[in-house]
């Protein structure tokens, strides 16, 4: 039913992409993050809580259809339905049927339930295209209760030594969970960038700390015990440097690995990831009853070989997806 193609992934009958990566007529989206939504397109379909995300980061004046998690569609014959994928706000996984045969494409998926996001749904069906961004067995989360608890009391002690605290997580879904984990430690100040795409969840119906937006060029120098979350972008902006007694933490499932920590030379790195980890991507994928499993962007060949070595039907795809957790990369999208 699906193709890998130069553009992305084809639905062959219905003649529509999902996640392209290039201009098409009909693009199915499965969540805002810019390397799955992109402009360019015809005509997009995706949850309707991802609209206001698409039209923030793409354009207001895009042709933009929103629909209802497990509302049908019917696109050339083909029933198309969105189902939760537990990401961030509106990710969706995108469940094809036709002709007795059901397809899913996850996009991006976390099996932890954040507490913001519409948890995660598992979806049968014949074929199933999962990621591997942390495919390899050293990625296992802590429970999400442990991991705020951590967050929590770092900034705590930062706070008792008379230190801002400045956090670092990407300005779609994991700033929104940082924010959610220091509800009631201190007043939150937040990037524009975050600030903007707050709006969607508040229009979503999803309540939020009450926050600020700051300016980083201007109130600043007036911090006192705060809390500021920036986008890593900005991680290395010379405006950061110009706040007072700082301690920086990266927040990533990058951070898991030790080693990752000083990067940047942060002071603390906290694993807290909007993906699944290794026994969350097998779970999955064993529970889904897929014959085959296209494994996409991520620890894409170790992960693969380990399916297979099990006894999964799996293959591996490149695709032009990326991470919005990279650990390495100086020039981070917001």
């Amino acid at each position: 039913m699906i193709r890998f193609t130069p553009h992305g992934i084809y639905c062959v009958p219905g003649n529509f992409y999902i996640d392209p990566w290039l201009p098409v007529d009909m693009a199915v989206i499965t969540h805002g993050h810019a390397d799955h939504a992109r402009q360019g397109m015809q005509k997009y379909l995706c949850h309707q809580d991802t609209v206001p995300v698409l039209k923030a980061r793409i354009g207001d004046a895009i042709n933009v259809q929103g629909v209802a998690y497990h509302e049908t569609i019917h696109i050339n014959g083909v029933q198309v339905s969105l189902h939760p994928a537990g990401h961030i706000i509106g990710s969706a996984q995108v469940r094809l049927e036709y002709e007795g045969r059901v397809t899913v494409i996850s996009g991006d998926y976390k099996v932890q339930d954040d507490g913001i996001t519409p948890p995660f749904e598992l979806v049968k069906c014949h074929e199933f295209v999962s990621e591997s961004t942390f495919g390899l067995p050293i990625y296992n989360w802590l429970p999400v209760a442990e991991q705020n608890k951590q967050l929590q009391d770092w900034v705590l002690q930062k706070q008792a030594n008379g230190k801002n605290s400045v956090l670092v997580g990407y300005s779609l879904g994991k700033a929104q969970r940082i924010m959610k984990a220091l509800e009631g430690v201190g007043t939150l100040h937040v990037h524009y960038s975050i600030g903007k795409l707050n709006q969607a969840y508040e229009s979503a119906g999803v309540r939020l700390p009450a926050y600020e937006v700051i300016d980083l060029k201007e109130n600043i120098k007036h911090l006192d015990k705060g809390i500021v979350i920036v986008p890593p972008s900005l991680s290395d902006a010379p405006s950061l440097r110009k706040i007072p007694h700082i301690a920086t933490a990266i927040c990533s499932g990058w951070m898991q690995v030790r080693g990752a920590r000083r990067w940047r030379s942060a002071d603390a790195g906290f694993a807290i990831s909007d993906h699944a980890d290794w026994t969350g991507l097998i779970e999955v994928i064993k529970a889904t009853g897929a014959e085959k499993v296209y494994i996409t962007h991520g620890q894409t060949a170790v992960f693969t070989k380990y399916l297979n070595e099990t006894g999964i039907h799996a293959e591996e795809v490149q695709t032009e997806f990326g991470s919005e957790e990279p650990v390495t990369d100086n020039t981070l999208p917001e």
